[in-house]
């Protein structure tokens, strides 16, 4: 596999308070920054949703979970947030070090800067002003473990053991050790990476939520290398997103009806019982 470059954040510490993240090799949530919180997960049908709020500007937070290097391939509303490509999680990400996170503000514009994500009506987003409307309302983070290199090892040069006749002399026994021996390689190997596409939401209450391209500020970041251990993803994070009014439409949110008192319900005064 040859080796393609990445991006790397500069300042990759450990990201605190992620609260209502949710994976497994990377912790993703999703941080409302005019609110200066990060915003609770609502599970409904195996899918986890956040409220966005018109208008707020947001950042994908991505921390690392593993003792190794990982490459997090971002996609915002079915749009590469690094390459502004048409997401596959083939393309290019952001690389974190073992433990590390990193804050991803916004569409990258260069290695220096990045136009803020907010949330924004659907027409306004930016995958519908470039011809792309089809995967807006969802965030998703495929997170590939680094390729390791085989140890080195040096052994010792060992005297022939004597002949013995029992196994030299039935091929069968041998056979067999070498079939124990290819079961027990079948079994070692990695389990394949699974991930399946989502049904398509329900009907909403008013126009789906989408990601603009914001204002340009300052996100720094430098290339460098990395081999993925696999051809697929070790891990796919997806969160949806939408406004509170449509997720309530949807039934990911639960809303229940409270009795209000009136003052005149009656004209004139019962007996008691």
């Amino acid at each position: 596999m040859s080796r393609i470059k990445w991006l790397a954040g500069l300042l990759l510490g450990a990201v605190s308070g992620l609260a209502a993240a949710v994976g497994q090799v990377a912790d993703v949530a999703v941080f409302d920054r005019a609110d200066n919180r990060i915003l609770p997960l609502y599970r409904h049908d195996g899918r986890y949703f956040v409220v966005g709020n018109p208008g707020h500007e947001y950042q994908i937070r991505v921390r690392n979970r593993t003792s190794g290097d990982i490459l997090a391939v971002v996609s915002v509303d079915g749009v590469n947030a690094v390459t502004g490509e048409t997401a596959d999680w083939e393309q290019g990400g952001y690389v974190l070090g073992a433990r590390q996170g990193y804050d991803i503000k916004g569409w990258r514009k260069s290695l220096q800067r990045v136009a803020a994500f907010f949330f924004t009506r659907h027409d306004n987003s930016y995958a519908a002003r470039t011809g792309r409307p089809g995967n807006i309302g969802v965030i998703g983070v495929a997170a590939f473990r680094r390729k390791t290199e085989p140890a080195a090892s040096i052994t010792r040069r060992q005297a022939p053991e004597p002949r013995r006749s029992s196994e030299a002399d039935n091929p069968a026994g041998a056979a067999a050790s070498s079939a124990d021996d290819a079961r027990a390689g079948e079994t070692a190997e990695p389990a394949a990476a699974s991930g399946g596409r989502h049904g398509v939401p329900q009907a909403r209450a008013e126009r789906k939520l989408g990601t603009g391209h914001g204002r340009s500020e300052d996100s720094h970041v430098t290339h460098t290398e990395f081999e993925r251990a696999s051809s697929t993803p070790d891990e796919v994070i997806v969160i949806h997103y939408d406004t509170y009014r449509n997720l309530v439409a949807q039934g990911v949110i639960k809303v229940r009806r409270v009795a209000v008192p009136t003052p005149f319900p009656g004209q004139f005064v019962p007996d008691p019982r």
